[in-house]
């Protein structure tokens, strides 16, 4: 009585010649190595699919330049606008004041919405002036737009604007 062997699986069949024997592990490895890659990257995809940006430590305050150089753009070209500096919505667009002679004092951040209205009536600065125009076409002086409880402005070492982002 001889000892039966199992047949070979008709839809496997091995490679015959000694080409395809070597190549058989090779082809294998490389497709388990791209499946790997294309699982892992749709796992840090979907990891990181953040819709908003969060704060970080280091977010925290933003550098807007010597307080000399910007108090003179201030005065000749009126407030500066900046874009959001902490989400990507723009709600929290700034503007930054500066008033009197000494560039050390008188600085002040508003949102750039009226104080009267929300942060979806963006404010436009009209050039050269310290006026702004709102969404119902009013012309606004710079004092009559919002002021941030959560961004200020902070002068580092008698040289340096800087506004900080955190809340009091």
């Amino acid at each position: 009585m001889g000892v039966a062997l199992p047949r070979p699986n008709p839809r496997f069949r091995r490679p015959r010649t000694p080409l395809g024997r070597a190549l058989l592990p090779i082809v294998g490895g490389l497709a388990f190595f791209a499946l790997l890659f294309g699982v892992t990257w749709l796992f840090a995809d979907r990891a990181t699919d953040n819709r908003k940006r969060e704060v970080r430590a280091g977010d925290y305050t933003f550098r807007v330049g010597p307080v000399d150089d910007m108090a003179a753009i201030v005065e000749r070209d009126g407030p500066i606008l900046y874009p959001d500096l902490r989400d990507t919505d723009y709600q929290r667009t700034i503007v930054v004041d500066h008033t009197g002679d000494d560039p050390t004092k008188g600085w002040q951040v508003y949102y750039a919405y009226p104080a009267d209205r929300d942060p979806s009536c963006i404010v436009t600065h009209v050039k050269g002036t310290r006026d702004f125009i709102d969404c119902d076409q009013r012309t606004l002086a710079v004092e009559l737009l919002h002021r941030p409880v959560d961004a200020r402005p902070v002068v580092e070492n008698r040289a340096s604007l800087l506004i900080d982002l955190r809340a009091p």
